[in-house]
């Protein structure tokens, strides 16, 4: 995938950008990103490979420096329903870049096969939840202690509560 914004270029994953996803997944700002944690530029850089190599997570880069500031994931189930997300570095946060990004990834795939996209945000994601509002989509539902990141410190497992937030290609026609 490659796309071009006014500011960004949303890409594949290139061996180049195995600092910048460090920087961010080193210590990860929201539980649902802890599984993604990486402890070494060792680490980052066969991540980088494999999202390089699969097709679901893409780089999202300045579009001046092509250096990567984030990343956006778009995962199909048949026949034509998305899971999306996103991850960025806080120190881009509050400059619409996330906006940007994720409108341009949702517009690409209903311009292509997808009729219904939806995203998940953990009950203290209010970022996320901010930007599900902001795309159009709709909340559809809100899961109690649906899934679980992280342990408690007793060991057991940290339940959280997931807000599910969707959009049809028509809804998204409409905007």
């Amino acid at each position: 995938m490659h796309l071009k914004t006014d500011r960004l270029i949303i890409r594949d994953f290139e061996k180049k950008d195995t600092e910048g996803l460090y920087e961010y997944l080193k210590t990860p700002p929201v539980h649902c990103f802890m599984s993604e944690k990486l402890n070494s530029l060792d680490e980052a850089e066969k991540e980088v490979e494999r999202r390089g190599k699969e097709g679901e997570h893409f780089a999202v880069c300045l579009a001046d420096t092509d250096s990567i500031i984030g990343d956006l994931f778009a995962i199909k189930e048949e026949p034509d329903t998305y899971s999306v997300g996103w991850n960025f570095n806080l120190k881009y946060g509050k400059s619409g870049y996330a906006t940007e990004a994720a409108k341009a990834l949702i517009g690409y795939l209903f311009d292509n096969d997808a009729r219904r996209i939806y995203a998940y945000a953990e009950d203290d994601n209010i970022p996320s939840q901010k930007l599900c509002e902001r795309l159009g989509m709709r909340q559809e539902g809100f899961f109690m202690e649906f899934i679980s990141f992280v342990n408690n410190p007793d060991g057991t497992p940290h339940y959280e509560n997931t807000y599910q937030y969707a959009i049809l290609k028509r809804e998204w026609m409409e905007l």
